[in-house]
């Protein structure tokens, strides 16, 4: 049975935010560690070669359409992922070698909806950080962090059906498939059907 709507603004009104207005912008964006080679930790303006060289790899270019960056373009990107920080709009790391380096990788948060208490993963990685597992490491550490420090409820993943590299990242990482999105993405090659994975902080 559906309230009245006075009765749903009313409703909408005491219910507290999940994650407070201000908490994640209070907070340094964190350097994450990870078992192995690599960690996850704030772009840099030096890490413009890696973003635009992911502009170029055909992988990272079907799957998440991203736009062809200049050295300058890219700079002004990773700029613009810290301002989304403390706009508590996006979380973004690079997927780098713990000794120092170049990224092989992005992870990150997007649509991040605080009040609500969840967000989306995406993700992406060049050839040289490919078929070592980090992605799946990287995608449950952000989560831990996420749920642990952040406080958010629940996370979700989205891929094409066609891309099966991802439905083994998400699950190996803690997501179950929830359902199938009929004609959700728009790719070069046409409208995909979509996964979405999902991981609860109560999971």
């Amino acid at each position: 049975m559906r309230l009245p709507a006075e009765a749903e603004v009313r409703a909408a009104a005491v219910l507290p935010p999940v994650v407070p207005p201000g908490r994640m912008a209070a907070l340094p964006q964190p350097v994450l560690d990870l078992p192995g080679p690599f960690r996850l930790r704030p772009w840099t303006p030096d890490d413009a070669p890696s973003l635009v060289e992911s502009c170029h790899d055909p992988e990272i270019r079907h799957w998440n359409r991203p736009p062809v960056l200049d050295p300058d373009q890219a700079v002004a990107r990773i700029e613009r992922w810290r301002e989304r920080w403390y706009a508590e709009e996006a979380a973004i790391w690079a997927v780098a070698p713990a000794v120092g380096g170049r990224p092989v990788g992005l992870i990150g948060l997007a649509d991040l909806d605080l009040a609500g208490g969840s967000g989306e993963l995406l993700y992406w990685l060049l050839p040289a950080g490919r078929g070592g597992g980090v992605m799946a490491t990287a995608t449950d550490r952000v989560s831990r962090w996420a749920f642990e420090e952040l406080g958010l409820h629940r996370l979700r993943i989205t891929h094409s059906v066609a891309n099966p590299a991802s439905c083994r990242i998400a699950e190996k990482a803690g997501f179950p498939l929830e359902g199938t999105m009929r004609g959700a993405l728009l790719h070069a090659d046409g409208w995909h059907d979509e996964h979405l994975h999902a991981r609860l902080r109560t999971d």
